[in-house]
């Protein structure tokens, strides 16, 4: 098949290359360029966005993130190409309900560009692509570096190579967040090439893991110490301490009862 990927340079976007390139014919994007050819193409993969929950620049992650985005799905509709796109688990906020259907709660501007792009899908119909929205957990795995705020998996393994402590918000054992990694999410992206359906749905593991369990771990794989740290005061309002990804919409459309 024909793809294109925007957001090819950054984290997953250079994972999902990796993994398509030697089976399909990869067209590439990334912000600033000159906006690609849609015509010809199979699917859209749309990974590109400013990811960063801390950035406060509303005007920049609404251009960036959902403005660029409905220049995407104008684009695809225009040439008949389907999509898939990255959402995410941030637009639940603080709320306990994952559900993909349950009360959405953004607290970042980065978490307002994604719902905002969720809402216009679900609010309209398309007749002629397929629109498939991933909302996002925590995904973790290579190529991290390209990221603002790399999963604790990174972040931890890092410190505990260069300096030998652990560095862990205070009372992390009560932070508990749902952690897959991208390799599955790749592996999803390819089974859904062959659902023809338009729909949103959260991408995760639903099985949450704190903190200070992922950091215990990594301390012992490399003898490193811990070490505990004030939150910082930007994050305390917005900070998730609990996500699990609802999957029954997931393994619903999969039809895989084995699926975990």
């Amino acid at each position: 098949m024909k793809i294109l990927i925007t957001g090819h340079k950054g984290f997953i976007g250079q994972n999902m290359v990796r993994a398509l390139q030697n089976d399909h014919e990869l067209s590439l994007y990334e912000w600033g360029d000159e906006i690609p050819e849609f015509e010809g193409l199979d699917w859209c993969i749309h990974l590109g966005a400013i990811s960063s929950t801390a950035e406060k620049n509303v005007e920049k992650i609404m251009k960036q993130n959902h403005d660029f985005s409905c220049i995407v799905l104008m684009a695809c509709q225009m040439a008949g190409v389907n999509l898939q796109y990255a959402s995410s688990a941030s637009v639940y906020g603080l709320n306990k309900n994952f559900a993909e259907d349950a009360p959405k709660s953004p607290q970042s501007p980065y978490a307002w560009s994604k719902f905002l792009f969720d809402r216009h899908i679900e609010t309209h119909k398309f007749k002629n692509i397929v629109v498939q929205g991933f909302r996002y957990f925590n995904v973790y795995g290579p190529y991290e570096d390209h990221k603002d705020q790399p999963s604790p998996y990174h972040t931890f393994t890092k410190q505990a190579q260069e300096t030998g402590t652990i560095k862990l918000f205070e009372n992390s054992e009560n932070y508990l967040r749902d952690f897959i990694p991208v390799e599955d999410v790749i592996e999803l992206h390819k089974k859904f090439f062959n659902i023809k359906k338009t729909d949103i749905w959260n991408i995760g593991s639903g099985k949450p893991k704190s903190f200070e369990s992922i950091g215990r771990e990594i301390a012992d794989k490399y003898s490193a110490k811990i070490e505990y740290i004030p939150m910082p005061e930007n994050l305390k309002s917005q900070y998730q301490e609990y996500t699990c990804a609802d999957l029954t919409k997931l393994k619903n459309t999969l039809n895989e009862k084995n699926y975990s």
